[in-house]
């Protein structure tokens, strides 16, 4: 997928007027992602996504403190300065591309990766982690 594909993707699902507008969309969440994601999940999506989305993914530093999906909205919301609801739907928007471009196996991996809420924001099913066996 191309970077034009992927902002034709954005605008539809998220009904935005402009191909600018989704553009911008675009690399705030993919900048909230990227302060998120670490290690190989990082890379193999960067991998994946268009240059201009996966560059705005790597130039980010990981946070260390981690934040719930809410959390992660709420941070957009406060970055970008709209509401949560705003925010909230355009997390939905450009993750709906993301999931499609990063496949089922990765998908999963970065997922494993994310608190357990992260699920519902890439249009997931939200599923219990397996509790560890006890000794």
């Amino acid at each position: 997928m191309t970077f034009d594909q992927m902002l034709e993707r954005v605008r539809y699902e998220g009904a935005y007027p402009t191909r600018e507008s989704a553009a911008e969309v675009v690399h705030h969440v993919m900048a909230a992602l990227g302060r998120r994601l670490t290690g190989d999940e990082r890379v193999d999506l960067a991998r994946v996504l268009p240059v201009e989305a996966a560059l705005t993914l790597t130039a980010q530093i990981p946070d260390t403190e981690p934040l719930t999906g809410w959390g992660f909205v709420k941070d957009l919301a406060a970055r970008t300065g709209v509401s949560p609801a705003v925010a909230r739907w355009d997390t939905g928007a450009v993750l709906a591309a993301v999931t499609r471009l990063a496949g089922p196996d990765l998908l999963a991996r970065i997922l494993r990766q994310l608190p357990d809420d992260y699920a519902l924001l890439f249009g997931q099913a939200q599923l219990r982690r397996p509790e560890p066996a006890a000794a």
